[in-house]
């Protein structure tokens, strides 16, 4: 059975979704993070990098949220959570799923610990780095608001639903409590669209599983 290494709200929002989507039977396995269960060295014999989630199948340990959504959809094709291998349609899924992780995830992990960034006790150079990253974390969230207007439909890709959209929900999620900046909800295209996301039994699920609280975006 597959298990799911999680802690609520985490990236590891994304891999949950999309395993109710596709129906599996799967084990969450909770990582109790604010007791830094993901730094003991049982868990980092799963994920040398400490972070969360871990997949583990049979003999399979894996970790990158990204990897985990592309083994879930290349392991269940029936579900039909990715365009068909070889189209320009699977290419610019491709593209979208690496900005998601390399782009904004990354930047969004920089304003919640730009602490990470700067020397131990420098509060003015992490203000300053949290400031930068949630300027630049405004422009991608209008790129994407930009991308769903251009193409007007109803999930990120289009007509299909696909792994992309738990990505990116659970992504816009992290910006609900922005206050400088307009948070995803907030925006033309993006504000329906994580609303259609919300109305998904999967996303409502996870809701409910992982105890969270609104505002849910």
């Amino acid at each position: 059975m597959i298990q799911l290494h999680h802690y609520p709200s985490t990236a590891a929002m994304a891999p949950h979704i999309l395993l109710e989507e596709i129906g599996c039977d799967f084990e969450l396995v909770h990582v109790d993070r604010d007791a830094d269960a993901h730094k003991r060295p049982d868990y980092l014999q799963l994920n040398p990098n400490g972070l969360i989630p871990v997949l583990r199948e049979g003999d399979l340990v894996l970790y990158e949220t990204a990897a985990i959504l592309l083994h879930l959809c290349d392991t269940h094709p029936e579900a039909r959570l990715a365009p068909a291998l070889g189209s320009p349609a699977r290419a610019e899924f491709y593209k979208w799923l690496m900005w998601l992780t390399n782009t904004l995830q990354a930047s969004l992990i920089v304003y919640f610990y730009p602490e990470r960034w700067v020397d131990a006790g420098n509060t003015r150079g992490a203000a300053e780095v949290k400031r930068h990253a949630e300027h630049r974390i405004d422009g991608l969230l209008a790129q994407m608001d930009f991308e769903l207007g251009r193409h007007g439909g109803p999930w990120f890709m289009g007509a299909s639903y696909t792994a992309l959209d738990a990505f990116a929900f659970t992504l816009c999620r992290w910006t609900r409590n922005f206050q400088n900046v307009p948070p995803a909800r907030e925006r033309e295209n993006l504000g329906p669209y994580l609303q259609r996301m919300l109305d998904r039994a999967a996303v409502r699920q996870v809701i409910a599983t992982e105890g969270l609280q609104p505002p849910f975006v």
